[in-house]
């Protein structure tokens, strides 16, 4: 009896994969063509709207409420606040630091409020710190429903909390199951299909049928996530023989850009899943994986890929200069590897919404299984991507000067902030070079004879 059903549940499974293919490799591609996603989109820009003015609403009432509390305010109190403000006013005055004097002097008239300009300016970077906070995720102007960025307005009011419990119901009974299908689906049609591709003879015809391969796997897994992708300036897309770089904000970056062109990736070689992905992806294309000791040895990686850039008929390497993730407002400190290799720069800038999923994985925070877990529950993955133009190395420029060139541009074309720090910080000190350079410009406020 326990055979019968054994054989009768796989009977049922293998007639129903055919089917579960289809609907996703036809039917829901082909309602994204008919406009359903934009329409997705539109209602949850109403309901983030609906969400935003219930909240002023009760925001509002609330202040009302508080200033009908308020009793008459104290006069002796006020005019102690008042010159207390003139005395931390007189006090900064006082402890300026423009004014020039010599060495004895100084040392001479030394007061304990010659440092406040320097508290002051290490508390405020301190409170607002433009390093530390790429690294966490960005604050939303309007509430997006997700009680993971805000846990304080699902209780509002009585209508707010009827939508907020549908959209979770929605989230985890509808999309969360259709998203983890479309995901199995496209992982078990990329290692099959693959498999079969490295069977094929090494010729244009095997890297055409690769290539479509390639994106139609990509756009079911982009599906799995609700993608909705916007892509700029096509014509700018990375050829052959050149390297593609980008701003790095989450592993999905590599899902976005490739539903739309095919490169060849660069990494550390993996076992286990990974590695069964990795070895999936080189029978078809020729990527490049390294060994553990390799990624140490610079010269050994520079080669390995000034030999797949010199062949136009390769894909074009696609590499994060940054080296970590961002939270999407701030672009920083490109690593210069990847500008000494030599070919054509082909910079690309990616820009998430924020309102309908924060991208940004915080991997000291949030492991690899969890984050695919919050973007699966996520509404959807709304980004814009603009190709910019490609860009050569000039005569006599640096590879750090070309580095920095081509993050302008992309902090600039996405609306990022350029910060010129290194974004392994939050794994490790700062550099002694960085501090020298911050004492210089506080020893310049110190103007001795």
């Amino acid at each position: 009896m326990a055979l019968l059903t054994h054989s009768a549940v796989f009977l049922w499974g293998l007639s129903i994969f055919p089917i579960v293919v289809s609907f996703s490799t036809v039917v829901i591609p082909a309602l994204s063509s008919l406009g359903l996603c934009k329409v997705y989109i539109d209602c949850l820009e109403r309901a983030f709207e609906f969400a935003t003015a219930r909240i002023q609403q009760h925001d509002s009432r609330q202040d009302l409420n508080e200033n009908r509390r308020e009793t008459l305010p104290d006069n002796n109190a006020a005019l102690q606040k008042e010159k207390n403000s003139l005395t931390s006013i007189k006090q900064e005055q006082k402890s300026s630091l423009v004014k020039v004097r010599s060495y004895g002097t100084l040392r001479r008239e030394f007061e304990l409020s010659d440092a406040y300009h320097f508290c002051r300016q290490g508390i405020e970077a301190i409170a607002d710190d433009s390093v530390t906070k790429c690294f966490s995720a960005a604050e939303l102007s309007s509430w997006n429903l997700l009680t993971r960025t805000n846990t304080h307005y699902e209780f509002v009011s009585m209508r707010l909390t009827i939508l907020w419990v549908i959209g979770f119901l929605f989230r985890y009974c509808c999309l969360l199951p259709l998203r983890f299908v479309l995901t199995v689906v496209s992982v078990s049609l990329f290692v099959m299909t693959t498999a079969a591709i490295g069977l094929m003879p090494n010729s244009r015809y095997k890297r055409h049928v690769s290539k479509y391969v390639s994106l139609m796997c990509y756009r079911i897994l982009a599906r799995a996530f609700s993608a909705v992708v916007t892509y700029h300036n096509k014509e700018n897309r990375a050829m052959g023989g050149g390297i593609c770089v980008a701003n790095h904000t989450s592993p999905i970056d590599v899902i976005i850009l490739a539903c739309d062109a095919c490169y060849a990736m660069v990494g550390q070689r993996h076992g286990g899943f990974n590695g069964l992905i990795q070895r999936a992806m080189s029978r078809s294309e020729a990527h490049i994986w390294f060994e553990r000791f390799e990624v140490k040895d610079r010269q050994a990686v520079s080669n390995r890929l000034k030999e797949h850039v010199s062949d136009p008929d390769k894909l074009p390497i696609l590499i994060f200069p940054e080296g970590t993730c961002i939270n999407n407002t701030s672009v920083m400190m490109f690593k210069k590897g990847s500008f000494e290799i030599g070919g054509t720069i082909y910079p690309v800038a990616m820009k998430y919404d924020a309102r309908f999923c924060d991208a940004f994985w915080n991997s000291s925070k949030h492991t690899m299984i969890q984050y695919l877990l919050l973007m699966m529950t996520s509404w959807a993955i709304v980004c814009d991507v603009w190709y910019l133009p490609p860009m050569h190395r000039k005569e006599g420029e640096g590879a750090v000067e070309f580095a920095n060139r081509v993050k302008h541009e992309i902090a600039q074309k996405g609306g990022l902030v350029d910060l010129i720090w290194d974004g392994q910080l939050k794994r490790m000190t700062v550099k002694e070079d960085f501090k020298k350079e911050q004492q210089k410009e506080y020893s310049k406020l110190l103007k001795i004879e």
